[in-house]
């Protein structure tokens, strides 16, 4: 039995022919075009194709997942320091945004994280993006401080990183 087979979503449609999740699949190099395409649209300041390239390289946990029909529903980036996971991007597909996928994916993270030994998970959220940072609340992630202007912001300006926690 596979990590997605283990954690199945608990998502809100009632049809017969509902989204399902394939199997969690590590993130390859001829996956980056399509995720590209994802970050592209949900981000205003997306991360490049190289910045996943690089990800790779440097051996981060990297991860997409696909839906029954080989759709990407979203993917998830993190990398290890010591025993505490950092969250570098977890994003979900527009169109399923609001669905359980970004619980569901963040459970697929955590999982990961937990049987890499990892004692906690890292993120910066902008707290201009309400969605996420409910999410990761409701997740049981704790504010533990800011990063003054980390994020680029609109007409040349800086948002602040709210820096948060989940023990695990």
């Amino acid at each position: 039995m596979n990590l997605t087979q283990k954690m199945r979503p608990q998502m809100r449609s009632t049809t017969a022919s509902a989204l399902q999740p394939g199997p969690l699949q590590r993130l390859q190099p001829e996956d980056i075009a399509a995720v590209i395409q994802i970050e592209q649209d949900v981000h205003a300041y997306p991360w490049s194709a190289g910045n996943f390239h690089d990800s790779l390289k440097a051996h981060y946990e990297a991860w997409i997942l696909p839906d029954q029909h080989a759709q990407l529903i979203g993917y998830f980036l993190w990398m290890a320091a010591v025993d505490e996971g950092h969250l570098l991007n977890i994003t979900v597909r527009r169109d399923l945004q609001g669905q359980g996928w970004g619980r569901y994916l963040m459970d697929q993270m955590t999982h990961l994280a937990r049987d890499s030994g990892m004692q906690s998970i890292l993120l910066e959220v902008r707290p201009s993006n309400s969605q996420a940072v409910k999410l990761y609340e409701r997740y049981g992630f704790l504010p533990i401080g800011r990063r003054k202007a980390y994020y680029p912001g609109a007409d040349q300006s800086r948002e602040d990183a709210l820096v948060m926690r989940l023990p695990l």
